[in-house]
């Protein structure tokens, strides 16, 4: 039993320490999109589905002697995969859909030892049924979803802070290695200890409930222990309408069985992914908020698989209907004293909801599916169908929504989904109260659907998000312009009205940090002027004959939607070029460019890309100043302070931080901008001086934010 165990609780903190040690590996070379640890979570769901497949395969078609012989073999070749983590060969060369090299990437890289880790699980699970035959097999599962959360919870405030990316991959493959033995012992020791009984194969278990359900035939045809030798589960004490989970169906699943399976997986796989989407592009693309909801999910299994009651039906078909319907709402409307206002969430509010409603909608799930689970002979049929509802549900959200929705329909869609099962599931009024929970939910999703559309102009979706152009109408029409939203972030906008198109907008006014700088060094000459990220291409309304504008951008969208519906490229006097790609990644392949101006505008979002403002992105900015350069870092961020991060860089860098904050009022055209000016130049420096820049202020006890490190609650507002 420790032996059995081990493996399993090791298998699990491994299985899951390693999603976020390679996704963060992998962030900065597509751009910090949040959109990365979506397809990362796609991958590990189908390698999860491929290790119950095989799990499921050999337990009903090999003797117990060639299932070791054949699991040890692979065992031992997937230590060829050691140490993990992808090689810079992997970083890509075309911006434009990333998620089949992801994906490729992933499989190639630590393919073979995660579906080991993967089918450890339910394997050794039937192992232990065949050693010991009990009922209580299942309480492995709950097992290995601790060891799981267990991982995610030691990540960041422990693993992330303390070791590098290379440490992390060390010790990681370390640990892989000792769970191979423990692995190889499981296997080998599995085959020396049975229960005797009449061994058969579980045949077609979707042809089930043709079957002839006694318990002497049940034993003689699927393997099933008889009532002799299965213990008589102890008494637990139950509250009405709770399940009784433990005390399994007896006989062959049917086909319809199988389906309901697969659907409550597919559907708890759909709300994690979702909800993890709406946190991370709302809020930062950080491991914290990648491990949130996924350890949410698990202990949602843990609970629901321990057997000790934990589900009681009654109370999730109330709390999952009433808090589905609020997150359908908070998509859209916020808290604003007694009443409600047409904004997003703040943090504060949109974390605990999302994750107390991810919580109470994966309990109703997966306490209706462990309410359904078989017996534990065809425990591994029962986990393939669980993971192929998971790959189905993460297939959907990661590579099918993107396709095929303008924007993120799956949560609302997913959640009017969780009301209509609770209005099945239940009776009486909860049938009543579910049923007008769904009733809710489709109006405030189709009340969602029309907030998106109104004054829309063009919508898309991709990979890296969201983009829309809205159109802005005020009672004075010289005012309408369009803006560029991602998600619900403004990326720019520009005045309609003939005479003010040229008009630099929101961040980027002549008083912003970056407006004093470019015309602070126009009395010089022409310009080489730099921007990482494109926006709807503003700071090109500075451009002069002769002066060049190279703008890098990671999203293809962006460029086109900069191109069909704003004027600033197409305007501007000076020669405009565009460079798609991650921009450190295009910085760090292209020879020095010389830019007197560097504009770093891509932390203005809530989702930042943290390894545009590390040491190492520092390195490559230097390499490409002129004598006379500066970088100009815009901080402008509702959740983060990153002023002592980019002091911090100049100080290394032998440079000086001079820090501009305008605030034109609420009234004014322009925005409230927070920009850091970065220089080694005196003369630059003392201009910047003159017009009301001030030196950024550094942050005690703040370490240097480089590749392998940077702490983000450090950071927080």
């Amino acid at each position: 039993m420790i032996l059995y165990a081990s493996t399993i609780a090791l298998s699990a903190f491994l299985l899951f320490l390693v999603q976020p040690i390679v996704a963060r590996a992998i962030l900065p070379w597509f751009g910090g999109s949040a959109a990365v640890w979506t397809t990362c979570l796609v991958f590990f769901q189908v390698g999860l589905l491929a290790g119950y497949y095989y799990a499921d395969t050999v337990v009903r078609r090999l003797s117990p002697q060639r299932q070791a012989i054949l699991h040890t073999a692979l065992l031992l070749a997937s230590l060829a995969f050691l140490p993990i983590g992808p090689g810079m060969g992997w970083q890509p060369d075309d911006p434009g859909q990333p998620t089949l090299r992801i994906l490729v990437m992933l499989a190639a890289t630590i393919g073979l030892p995660y579906v080991m880790l993967a089918t450890t699980g339910p394997l050794v699970q039937a192992w232990f049924n065949r050693s010991f035959s009990s009922a209580r097999v299942y309480r492995l599962y709950a097992l290995s979803n601790l060891a799981s959360m267990l991982a995610l919870a030691a990540y960041p405030p422990l693993l992330e802070p303390t070791l590098g990316a290379r440490e992390q991959s060390l010790a990681w493959s370390v640990a892989f290695a000792v769970f191979v033995v423990l692995a190889t012992a499981s296997a080998w020791y599995g085959t020396r200890r049975q229960v005797p009984a009449v061994a058969a194969t579980q045949g077609d278990v979707a042809a089930g409930a043709a079957r002839d359900t006694t318990p002497t035939t049940r034993a003689a045809n699927a393997d099933v222990p008889t009532t002799a030798t299965t213990p008589t589960a102890p008494f637990t004490f139950r509250l009405p309408g709770q399940p009784d989970d433990d005390t399994p169906d007896p006989g062959p699943p049917t086909t319809r069985r199988q389906a309901l399976w697969l659907l409550l997986a597919a559907l708890g796989s759909v709300l994690l992914l979702s909800i993890t989407a709406q946190l991370t592009q709302n809020v930062a693309s950080i491991p914290f908020l990648w491990v949130l909801p996924l350890a949410i999910y698990l202990i949602t299994f843990i609970l629901c698989f321990d057997g000790k009651g934990w589900y009681w039906r009654p109370q999730y078909l109330v709390l999952a209907p009433a808090l589905a319907v609020a997150m359908v709402g908070g998509l859209s409307w916020s808290p604003d004293g007694f009443g409600v206002t047409r904004t997003l969430l703040q943090i504060d509010v949109a974390v605990p909801l999302y994750a107390f409603g991810l919580f109470a909608c994966c309990m109703l799930l997966h306490g209706e599916l462990v309410s359904r689970k078989p017996a534990p002979a065809y425990l591994t049929r029962f986990y393939l169908m669980v993971s192929l509802g998971g790959a189905l549900g993460g297939i959907a959200v990661g590579i099918v929504a993107p396709l095929v929705f303008s924007s993120y329909w799956e949560l609302p869609l997913a959640l009017v989904a969780v009301t209509v099962l609770a209005a099945r599931v239940g009776a009486g009024g909860l049938r009543v109260f579910g049923a007008g929970a769904a009733l809710a939910c489709a109006v405030l999703a189709i009340d969602y659907a029309t907030f998106l559309r109104t004054d829309a102009v063009a919508m898309q979706r991709n990979f890296y998000g969201t983009l829309r152009v809205k159109a802005v109408f005020t009672h004075d029409e010289q005012l309408s312009r369009r803006r560029l939203l991602h998600g619900v972030i403004l990326h720019g906008e520009q005045f309609d009205k003939p005479d003010w198109r040229g008009l630099p907008t929101t961040y980027y006014g002549s008083s912003s940090g970056v407006g004093r700088t470019i015309e602070a060094l126009m009395p010089e000459g022409l310009l080489r002027v730099g921007l990482v990220g494109l926006g709807v291409g503003t700071l090109a309304a500075y451009g002069r004959e002769g002066d060049v504008y190279r703008n890098y951008e990671l999203n293809p969208a962006v460029v086109e939607l900069a191109r069909s519906h704003f004027t600033f490229l197409e305007d501007s006097r000076a020669t405009i070029e565009t460079a798609l790609g991650d921009a450190r990644l295009v910085l760090e392949r292209e020879p020095p460019q010389g830019f007197d101006v560097l504009a770093v505008d891509a932390f203005s979002s809530d989702s930042i890309p943290v390894h545009l403002i590390t040491r190492e992105a520092m390195q490559a900015y230097r390499r490409h100043l002129a004598p006379r350069g500066a970088v100009a870092f815009h901080i402008s961020n509702r959740y983060l302070d990153l002023s002592g991060v980019v002091r911090q860089l100049a100080d290394e860098a032998g440079m000086v931080a001079i820090r501009f904050i305008d605030d034109p009022g609420p009234r004014h055209y322009l925005y409230r901008s927070d920009w850091i000016v970065v220089t080694a130049d005196p003369t630059l420096i003392e201009r910047l001086r003159a017009q009301g820049g001030t030196e950024a202020q550094a942050q005690p006890g703040l370490r240097a934010w480089t590749d392998d490190h940077h702490n983000l609650f450090q950071v927080l507002k």
